[in-house]
């Protein structure tokens, strides 16, 4: 037998895991590394999160991602080479972060790399049923298993589409194992580019869980900021505080389709993006806002679409939390509008619950592997309109 496949198959006998949980956001700004200990599997599952951190991206970085990230048209070389480009630096990342730590890489059982996503199709977003729900992300698991010595799983949400799922998102396996209560319905609000939500219903209830994206978080903002100010992002809403809201461009960057569709759904920043704002500005005759103006609009727009969604599914419920996550938390001008928006429900950050919620994606993905290794498809089969499967592809190092 191949010591690597025995190797694995004693990793998954084992009482507890130690697996790596990697996540590499739409904004580019680093690559979140978490080290996870993880006992058991299913609903019996007990995580602790030993350690954390974000290795900084450097400019070069981004500039390679943003060759192909999102575009229809691109260089195919560029995503020929940039795949293993980004496995190689994640590999070296992770070796940083280990040596920063104080943790030897045979100490570890696993990675869980989810990569980063350059492109999202679901045929809800593409509109051309003749070519299935796709979606791509990049940063060979191969690469990072040669390069750390450690077993990688990766490429999860090919699974999930392949078994009739969009692809995303998948937070809805590692919150419905980990944060399912008995008495309150929570809503696990996760701000990245794209915001999303996991509904958990309290566990005494019939409702089913199920996870959703509900449009814009940060992307928009990012792009613009990045665009006008050559910033990554408005710190602090330092940028939008100083402008105010245009009812008539907030009104028709609101009238998207998709933001009325059914949950669960999926979408990306390959329809929430500076073209999308222009188009808009186009239709409003609004072109000459302030930039100010403008940040504090975009900064409502996803204020509102977050608030809508949350206000749709927990209609009539009482005992409602938001615990919120992500990088839309540290903007304090988007944590107010929504607030004002859902003044009747407790909002909160998952910290309150025993979850960083920096880590919180990279989390997620660690149990996903854990699941992978250890776990059954049957610990997830309450999930709504989300197939229950064990999710990613194995890499073996040498």
């Amino acid at each position: 037998m191949n010591h690597q496949i025995a190797k694995l198959y004693q990793i998954s006998q084992k009482e507890s895991r130690i697996v790596i949980g990697l996540m590499s956001g739409t904004s580019l700004d680093g690559l979140d590394i978490a080290l996870c200990e993880i006992k058991n599997a299913g609903r019996d599952t007990k995580f602790t999160l030993k350690d954390f951190i974000t290795m900084d991206y450097d400019d070069e970085f981004r500039i390679n991602i943003r060759k192909i990230f999102a575009k229809k048209n691109i260089n195919q070389q560029d995503l020929c080479g940039i795949n293993p480009y980004v496995g190689l630096v994640h590999a070296q990342l992770i070796n940083k972060a280990l040596e920063n730590w104080g943790v030897k890489s045979e100490d570890i059982d696993l990675i869980a790399s989810h990569g980063q996503t350059v492109f999202h199709a679901p045929q809800i977003l593409t509109k051309d049923n003749s070519l299935p729900n796709s979606t791509l992300q990049i940063g060979d698991g191969d690469h990072i298993a040669v390069h750390t010595g450690i077993i990688t799983i990766s490429d999860f949400r090919q699974k999930h589409i392949a078994t009739g799922g969009e692809g995303a998102p998948l937070a809805a396996y590692g919150d419905y194992l980990l944060f399912t209560d008995p008495m309150e319905n929570r809503v696990l609000l996760n701000i990245g580019g794209i915001s999303n939500f996991t509904f958990l219903p309290s566990s005494s209830h019939t409702l089913q869980a199920f996870a959703t994206d509900l449009g814009p978080g940060n992307t928009i903002m990012n792009q613009y900021m990045f665009e006008h100010y050559g910033k990554e992002m408005d710190e602090d809403s330092e940028v939008a505080k100083k402008g105010n809201i245009n009812s008539s461009l907030l009104n028709e960057l609101l009238s998207e389709e998709f933001l009325g569709l059914n949950f669960p759904k999926t979408t990306g920043p390959e329809l929430f993006n500076l073209h999308y704002l222009k188009e808009k500005q186009n239709l409003t005759h609004t072109n000459n806002l302030s930039k100010e103006d403008v940040m504090a609009t975009l900064n409502a727009f996803s204020a509102h679409a977050i608030a809508n969604g949350i206000n749709r599914i927990t209609h009539g419920l009482e005992n409602v939390v938001v615990y919120v996550s992500g990088g839309g938390l540290h903007n304090p001008l988007l944590m107010q509008n929504i607030q004002s928006l859902l003044p009747n429900i407790k909002i909160s950050s998952i910290a309150e619950i025993e979850m960083n919620p920096d880590a919180k994606e990279a989390c997620l993905f660690a149990l996903l592997a854990n699941e992978t290794v250890a776990g059954s498809p049957n610990n997830v089969n309450n999930i709504k309109d989300s197939p229950a499967v064990c999710m990613g592809k194995i890499s073996l190092p040498l």
